[in-house]
């Protein structure tokens, strides 16, 4: 069993995002221990780009504030190498083709296995245009994961059936953000899902409270928040460790995890 697909045995899987770098990557990797030992079960790590297309307003600035604050991949990859030694938890990149093109894919790829990185969310590369990072994540040994929107309609059986990792279903249209409101037939999509594979799936975009991560995780095998992580960050500062910790605790437990 891989290491994504175990962050699934633990009862509902609680995945937390934070951008790396806002507001700098010594509060980042204090940011995703805290989150390691409040319940998180597997960890999204945004490498920030200049243009994140999926995001909203929220996580484009913290793109924005660690550009500005110089941070660099290689600065990421030197954080998560020490990050390994302690934290165990399942650790995935999300991020954009141009930060892998920019870097020489294969040699992006190759680094974060050897580093320990569990596999990739790309939210640009359309799911006919995989192959070229798929063959690569294949030859590494790390799982590509696919997104499912609520436009994917007729596709989502044949996404469903090549999908490694997770199955990251996207709950609303649009880009990343807090949402008063979650509107979409998750059961729906989430049947179709499992009607084509036993690979697990997880709700992200739009899910900020406890109540609405309960709702969602009904439906499906975890939730993913990200912004309302990434505002504690921009409130806090270099203070956001405790307060980001207390939120990832009270999100795992309201969707009925233990917390290892």
């Amino acid at each position: 069993m891989n290491k994504i697909a175990e962050a699934f045995q633990n009862g509902k899987a609680y995945i937390p995002f934070i951008t790396c770098g806002d507001p700098d990557l010594e509060t980042t990797a204090k940011i995703i221990g805290e989150m390691s030992r409040n319940g998180a079960d597997l960890i999204e790590l945004g490498i920030p780009f200049s243009d994140p297309t999926a995001e909203g307003p929220v996580i484009q600035q913290a793109n924005l504030r660690a550009l500005a604050g110089g941070v660099t991949t290689d600065q990421i990859f030197d954080m998560v190498a020490q990050l390994r030694k302690d934290v165990k938890t399942p650790m995935v990149f999300m991020t954009y083709a141009n930060v892998l093109f920019s870097y020489g894919a294969e040699r992006f790829i190759a680094k974060s296995a050897e580093l320990g990185i569990d596999g990739f969310i790309l939210p640009d590369i359309p799911f006919e245009e995989k192959e070229e990072f798929r063959e690569l994540c294949d030859r590494y040994g790390r799982d590509l994961i696919s997104l499912i929107a609520p436009t994917s309609e007729n596709r989502i059986a044949m996404i469903a059936r090549e999908a490694q990792g997770f199955l990251y279903i996207v709950s609303s249209l649009g880009v990343t953000g807090v949402r008063s409101e979650i509107t979409t037939d998750i059961g729906a999509m989430v049947q179709i899902i499992r009607e084509n594979t036993d690979v697990p799936c997880a709700v992200g975009f739009g899910i900020s409270t406890p109540e609405q991560a309960k709702k969602m995780s009904e439906a499906a095998d975890g939730v993913i928040v990200g912004s309302a992580i990434v505002k504690l960050a921009a409130q806090y500062g270099r203070d956001a460790v405790q307060p980001i910790g207390a939120y990832v605790r009270s999100m795992k437990e309201a969707i009925g995890g233990k917390i290892r």
